[in-house]
């Protein structure tokens, strides 16, 4: 298992973990560290489609990896709009824009020269 591990892109690996690390903060967050009412709210929900990209983050599946680049997108946001909140709100943001930049940055790295590689099969093509 561990050589399988060491096989992997370490910014696939990087990815991966960023999606599973934002999927708990979030759930932990909504939950019970500083849920918007007491008990949980339905921005717990906000945690699920993190679930549908990170099995083919891990699996580095192109196609998985350019829309949950997207995705990750809208967790920066929110983290960026609540960033501005007090107490363990500002934490939980902040912890949020990290982990989630850190995934939009390793998945474009990533995908970058598997991007230079598909136009210069297209050039190819093209010529041909």
């Amino acid at each position: 298992m561990l050589k399988k591990l060491l096989e992997k892109n370490p910014y696939q690996l990087l990815a991966t973990a960023a999606f599973v690390d934002l999927f708990i903060l979030c759930i932990c967050w909504e939950w019970f560290i500083s849920p918007l009412r007491p008990g949980g709210s339905w921005l717990i929900l906000k945690a699920i489609p993190l679930l549908f990209a990170i099995p083919g983050i891990w699996k580095g599946k192109v196609y998985t990896m350019q829309w949950a680049s997207m995705l990750i997108l809208l967790y920066i946001l929110e983290g960026l709009t609540r960033i501005l909140e007090t107490g363990a709100n500002f934490w939980m943001a902040l912890l949020e824009t990290i982990l989630a930049t850190t995934g939009f940055i390793c998945l474009l790295i990533y995908l970058k020269p598997i991007k230079q590689e598909a136009k210069a099969k297209k050039k190819l093509q093209e010529k041909a």
